[in-house]
């Protein structure tokens, strides 16, 4: 099974150890599915954990071991050059929806702006997506 994982969900995930973002990662972490990662969606995730109120819980230096973490774990894939057929309400999140088309891989997300695409695509909540991994085993 392939995931897109939001950075929404990439870095509630690192910011408590509790919780099902932290349960995917350490899904990931176990071979459990395969995290598909592209040079967008690690700028995306860099320039978030830059943040100065993530600044406060996540230093530089465990930003990057983090980064350097999701690479080693994900299968990197080329980021689409086109749209995808269906556009969020945010411009900025179409990329997610692409590569999670052109992978064929489900695309979990806490975003409200992406969830209600539900009927259109396999967009998946991080418990939706745990529950389809207990299914899988």
């Amino acid at each position: 099974m392939r995931a897109v994982v939001d950075v929404n969900v990439l870095i509630s995930g690192v910011l408590s150890a509790k919780g099902q973002p932290a349960e995917i990662l350490r899904a990931c972490r176990d071979g459990q599915f395969e995290l598909v990662i592209s040079e967008a969606l690690l700028e995306e995730l860099q320039r978030t954990l830059a943040y100065p109120k993530l600044r406060k819980h996540i230093s530089r230096e465990q930003a990057a071991a983090y980064i350097s973490w999701v690479r080693d774990h994900g299968t990197f894939a080329e980021d689409p050059t086109s749209q995808p057929s269906v556009s969020s309400r945010d411009p900025d999140d179409d990329y997610l929806l692409a590569l999670a088309i052109d992978r064929r891989a489900y695309l979990v997300t806490g975003d409200r702006d992406l969830l209600v695409l539900v009927e259109d695509l396999p967009i998946l909540t991080p418990e939706q997506f745990l529950a389809e991994l207990e299914q899988q085993r």
